[in-house]
């Protein structure tokens, strides 16, 4: 991490949560949730929190509203998170689409890149239908190549996730955010 960085992270205005991103099927949810229950910390899905906002999935919500509403409701979502103190917070894989999003996300805490292959997500994706954004095969390739850099440019901290299991990854990522002091 450099210094900018380190130094922009001392103040986060009364917020100390982690916020875990990452492609689709990287397991954010899975870490932020193992990691909860291995520290006793608190946990959000923002994905969870627009389908409870909005009343809808969220592949009914791009399907019906569209993909414009999604990133309106999730930015929302993530602003509310600023009432809220020491969560670990998995975010979708588009949060970081928005620059104000990830300005938003180290305002509040550090943000944890689940770094995979695209092979990776795939194969951990059990319900592609469930992932409106994802597309064909061609389509999930060009998002990939697309967010990549997005995820490199907005996180702190960045975990490997190829070849583990997500208890492997969830303890990795523990061990690093206990030495840093944030867990």
């Amino acid at each position: 991490m450099d210094e900018a960085r380190r130094d922009r992270n001392r103040g986060h205005h009364g917020c100390d949560h982690v916020f875990f991103i990452g492609f689709l099927g990287a397991g954010k949810t899975t870490v932020a949730r193992n990691l909860g229950n291995m520290f006793h910390r608190s946990f959000v899905d923002v994905d969870h929190m627009v389908e409870r906002d909005l009343h809808a999935s969220v592949a009914h919500i791009f399907e019906t509203r569209g993909e414009q509403a999604f990133r309106v409701a999730e930015t929302r979502s993530l602003e509310s998170l600023r009432r809220r103190r020491s969560l670990l917070v998995s975010c979708g894989g588009g949060i970081i689409e928005s620059e104000h999003n990830a300005v938003l996300m180290h305002e509040m805490g550090s943000v944890v890149f689940l770094d995979g292959t695209l092979e990776d997500s795939l194969r951990q994706i059990r319900r592609p239908e469930k992932r409106p954004d994802l597309g064909d095969l061609a389509h999930a390739r060009e998002l990939y190549a697309h967010r990549r850099p997005l995820y490199e440019a907005a996180c702190d901290y960045r975990v490997i996730i190829s070849g583990k299991t997500f208890e492997q990854v969830a303890y990795d990522v523990g061990e690093l955010l206990w030495e840093r002091g944030l867990l």
